[in-house]
């Protein structure tokens, strides 16, 4: 795809697709939860359609009817062998997630992925999963997918020290962890993402939860509930950054999710000097309408506990990054280098092919602001938050065209990225 470069303006209102975790945990929950579960304003992007598939395969009705989406849960005691395997596609969500729930069954299966899953190591599932007695392995030592996986009726539980800070990791542990025999212990590095400690509660379900500190019993039912999943601030994290960046630019997000594991790029943007207003705010749904305007910014340090709270926003904060004036230094990111590609090599050579002056570090980037940006092609390897922040850099540079290679990406979490721009270059 070919974009047109120097944007005017970026004017309008919207609302981004609903969470990607929570969304991918909606479906995860109604499942196992007995009864029926109705889901509203889920993604329906390629990683959540994924997770929603797999659950098809192993038994569970599913329906959409455009509106809303209806689980007739089974509980985990109602989960059947699938008949083929599971595919899981671009989600590393999905595969880590499921994996813990397939945890305490006792039929075999095998997971897969596409070309860029399949180089995400699992390893860091595998092992805990294994001390709880589930047999599980995948291909080199790292244990990439394809994963084969046999669960045990007879879970024992864990008393873990997360080696990373993984909320995916976190929560395969607690789905394994619901079905062991006994209280397990999950001591996280920093605190993640917690929307399934959430839902663990919103479920009819008990966990303690005492500052790094998860506490979990086995041996739990879930009610089936009304879930309405409120916007991904990971979505809305483009528009913001467009907001501040493109010239005579304001712009208003509506239903952004503002759950305080996930704020991190809220925090950074105020510390950068922009200008971000959050009116609307709903207490109980953790929601609030976010507004932002084209501002004057001044480079910054992001590092240690706040990193958790943006990791998957840092590839457009480096683009934020090159718009201020001064050095931003990004630090403690070493989970950048198992996302979808290796975030802190692509995010780098993608913007200096635009004329950034960014240079990678071991775990993380430093960038030299303000720099103006041009035209350039850019290969999104497959990764969706790299073909966004390639789109919204196209906005800034002042000459030139940016092509995006592999720009069918961004359907994995935001389908309708590009009418939404559309929408706000005419706004």
């Amino acid at each position: 795809m070919k974009l047109q470069t120097n944007a005017r303006q970026l004017q309008g209102t919207i609302r981004v697709p609903g969470d990607k975790s929570i969304s991918h945990r909606s479906i995860m929950f109604g499942s196992l939860a007995k009864g029926t579960t109705v889901v509203r304003d889920i993604l329906r992007g390629e990683d959540v359609l994924s997770t929603m598939q797999v659950f098809r395969d192993m038994g569970v009705t599913i329906t959409d009817d455009g509106d809303s989406i209806t689980i007739e849960g089974v509980g985990f005691s109602g989960l059947k062998k699938p008949q083929n395997k599971l595919d899981m596609g671009n989600s590393g969500t999905s595969i880590r997630l499921i994996s813990g729930v397939l945890a305490g069954q006792d039929f075999e299966v095998e997971m897969f992925g596409d070309d860029s899953l399949s180089k995400r190591p699992m390893d860091r599932i595998t092992i805990p999963l294994r001390q709880m007695g589930v047999d599980i392995s995948g291909q080199t030592e790292r244990d990439l997918p394809p994963l084969t996986l046999k669960g045990s009726k007879n879970l024992k539980p864990i008393h873990y020290h997360l080696p990373v800070a993984s909320a995916q990791v976190k929560s395969a542990l607690i789905f394994a962890a619901l079905q062991a025999e006994g209280e397990s212990v999950i001591i996280e590095k920093e605190k993640t993402r917690n929307h399934t400690e959430d839902m663990i509660k919103q479920f009819g379900g008990e966990i303690t939860i005492n500052d790094k500190e998860i506490r979990i019993t086995g041996g739990q039912e879930f009610t089936a509930q009304e879930v309405v999943v409120p916007g991904d601030i990971s979505s809305a994290a483009f528009w913001l950054v467009a907001g501040l960046i493109v010239p005579n630019s304001k712009i208003v997000l509506q239903n952004v999710g503002i759950n305080e594991t996930r704020t991190g790029i809220l925090d950074v943007i105020r510390s950068m000097g922009g200008k971000l207003q959050l009116s609307d705010i709903d207490e109980v749904a953790k929601s609030a309408t976010i507004t932002v305007e084209t501002s004057e910014l001044v480079g910054t340090r992001i590092a240690g506990d706040i990193i958790p709270r943006l990791i998957d926003e840092l590839p457009i904060i480096a683009l934020l990054a090159t718009q201020a004036e001064g050095e931003t230094v990004i630090c403690d990111a070493e989970e950048l280098k198992v996302k979808e590609t290796d975030r802190i090599q692509v995010v780098a050579d993608a913007l200096n092919s635009m004329g950034a002056a960014i240079t990678p570090t071991e775990d993380g980037m430093i960038i030299k602001g303000k720099t103006v940006l041009h035209g350039a092609k850019v290969n999104t390897f497959g990764d969706h938050r790299i073909g966004m922040m390639a789109a919204i850099a196209a906005q800034v540079a002042t000459e030139g065209v940016v092509e995006i290679e592999r720009v069918d990406a961004i359907n994995t979490s935001y389908p309708t990225f590009f009418s939404d721009l559309e929408a706000l270059s005419h706004g």
